[in-house]
């Protein structure tokens, strides 16, 4: 039996992968630190380890007791707009931890490192973005993710170790953390509903996202190290259709059946359209169908509504105040 480490496996898209991992055969190791997840989202055929991969001893440790054929590193900081002003905190999670696996992945001959990066490495005026264009990333996330990406394809060129990147956006449906304030706008739009909220938009919510539902982006990634077409390549996944912020309001409100006001708040510094193009993925990995928005939403907002409305405590650690939200202050 081939055994995976999944890092991030209590997080949302980590969890899913380890649910197909599981369904494809393979042995799963779980590491998480519950910062952003929840350990009753890991399938209970996994092992569960609970830390960080910023513990350099401890990743050490689990790579030579369990001997890892694939690693699938889920597990990040994936809050985009926040990572301007929480860089140490970025990029110590999600660069220095990645190190941390990728010296060990090296050093324990894993045969293929799955990485799930983002279209945040792309940055602005790239649109529909495509693999082939050069990251001009234009956020602190975006910038560890991409640096991610360039470390694996020089350890590659130097050590031999083979990987695969993933590049997803804006992920949403089931076992999404709904609490979070600064990322995940479905999510968030749900938990407000629920609480009774207005919903918050930044600017004027025309701002164009292709919303991708989960069970169109984990299978993939799952399955990804049993295509040797996909070895050491790049690949956008996810839905092909954009829409606006202020449209996604309208569907969330539509599937939860819950009204609401918008409430506008001032535009923040972010991508104002992002959305890819994803010919790659469907040649290597067959794809032919997508998810249509309204059926994946409905399929999320059943689940959000069995586990209720959700509160997170707000990030601890800011690191420069000056021209963050107040909306994220309260």
């Amino acid at each position: 039996m081939r055994t995976s480490l999944v890092t991030g496996g209590a997080g949302f898209i980590g969890a899913h992968v380890v649910n197909s991992l599981i369904e494809n055969g393979h042995n799963v190791i779980v590491i998480d630190d519950l910062s952003g997840g929840f350990e009753d989202n890991i399938n209970p055929k996994a092992k569960f380890i609970k830390g960080c991969i910023t513990e350099s001893k401890l990743i050490a440790e689990i790579f030579q007791q369990y001997k890892f054929d694939y690693v699938y590193h889920l597990a990040a900081y994936a809050a985009e707009g926040l990572s301007h002003f929480i860089k140490r905190f970025n990029y110590n999670h999600n660069l220095i931890g990645s190190i941390n696996l990728i010296n060990e992945s090296v050093k324990n001959e894993v045969k293929c490192f799955v990485f799930t990066s983002s279209i945040a490495v792309y940055g602005s005026n790239q649109v529909p973005m495509r693999e082939d264009l050069i990251p001009e990333p234009e956020d602190s996330y975006g910038i560890s993710k991409y640096a991610v990406e360039m470390e694996l394809k020089v350890t590659h060129e130097m050590f031999g170790l083979d990987y695969i990147v993933f590049r997803p956006h804006n992920v949403y449906g089931e076992y999404q953390n709904i609490g979070d304030k600064y990322r995940n706008v479905v999510g968030i739009f749900m938990n407000q509903l629920m609480e009774g909220n207005k919903l918050s938009v930044f600017g004027d919510g025309e701002q164009t996202r292709a919303f991708s539902y989960i069970g169109d982006v984990a299978p993939y990634i799952a399955k990804s190290v049993d295509i040797p077409d996909a070895y050491n390549e790049v690949f956008n996944i996810g839905a092909d259709q954009e829409f606006t912020v202020k449209k996604l309001a309208s569907e969330v409100m539509k599937v939860m059946a819950m009204e609401n006001e918008l409430l506008f708040l001032e535009p923040r510094n972010e991508v104002k359209h992002a959305y890819s193009d994803h010919s790659k993925a469907k040649k290597v990995f067959k794809i032919d169908h997508f998810t249509p928005l309204d059926e994946g939403l409905a399929k999320m907002a059943n689940w959000a509504k069995q586990v209720g409305a959700r509160k997170t405590k707000p990030f601890a650690n800011i690191e420069i105040l000056k021209n963050l939200p107040e909306f994220w202050l309260k």
